[in-house]
């Protein structure tokens, strides 16, 4: 008969697996919130914080082969370590507060060296986003993106930063709850199609002292597609500049131009 292994042997176990990592904290209005990340799952019973309940204890991605992109784990990532198509739950806490127009940052536990750039999102809930049973009704909209700069990728200079990454949320949206969706797309593999690796993290916010702009979304599932020029691309090669996926910006909230030069 094996031992049992313990909580903290399971969760250490997590970080063990592989070198991709997790969000472990937000930080708004100079306090830092932890963040549980995929050791929920090994702790059902424990409170509840502002992280959606993932399926990637494995350290795994999203693949971005076409019938991936078009299921429901683009969203807030996966539901289990099998099975790629099934979006992980919402979370079951109390959303992180964030003042309209103020800077955020969120800390990655760790990340290897895969290039690629980073991105984030929002999206409004119709309510109390723990409400929610996972993101397939969500509709994303894009407040930042960097990609290439200097001949530096994003992911890698948020490693320098010492795996932070700052988010500034826009001063001119509605007051409510939203999903903030960071993500780090690794473009080592991305010379075939299926091969760049998606991993988005999903924490819910609640927005006070905005306005009233309250921009449209894109589905989880339409946010990119396996053939998207920064999806699928050889970065081995000599790049003039780099075509970060997904939506454009909203109208009302600043854009950031969306190629960088090498």
């Amino acid at each position: 008969m094996h031992a049992p292994i313990s909580i903290a042997a399971l969760a250490a176990l997590v970080t063990s697996v592989a070198a991709h990592g997790h969000l472990k904290t937000i930080t708004s209005g100079g306090k830092a919130y932890p963040l549980i990340g995929p050791s929920w799952v090994y702790q059902p019973n424990a409170a509840g914080d502002a992280s959606w309940r993932s399926g990637n204890q494995d350290n795994g991605f999203i693949p971005s082969d076409a019938a991936t992109l078009a299921s429901s784990s683009v969203g807030c990532h996966k539901l289990n370590g099998t099975d790629t198509t099934k979006g992980a739950l919402a979370a079951k806490g109390a959303p992180v507060p964030v003042t309209a127009g103020s800077t955020l940052t969120v800390t990655w536990d760790q990340w290897p060296d895969h290039p690629g750039p980073t991105l984030d999102y929002l999206a409004k809930c119709p309510g109390a986003c723990n409400a929610l049973t996972n993101a397939d009704s969500l509709q994303w909209f894009k407040i930042r993106e960097s990609g290439l700069k200097s001949g530096t990728w994003e992911a890698a200079q948020l490693s320098k930063n010492g795996l932070t990454q700052s988010i500034t949320i826009p001063r001119q949206i509605a007051n409510g709850e939203y999903v903030l969706r960071h993500e780090i797309i690794a473009l080592h593999g991305a010379g075939q199609v299926g091969g760049a690796q998606l991993y988005p993290q999903c924490v819910d916010i609640t927005v006070s002292g905005g306005g009233s702009l309250q921009p449209a979304g894109t589905p989880g599932n339409k946010l990119y597609t396996s053939n998207d020029p920064g999806i699928l691309i050889n970065i081995y090669q000599t790049l003039t500049s780099y075509d970060i996926p997904g939506p454009y910006f909203p109208s009302g909230i600043a854009n950031v131009a969306k190629k960088f030069m090498a």
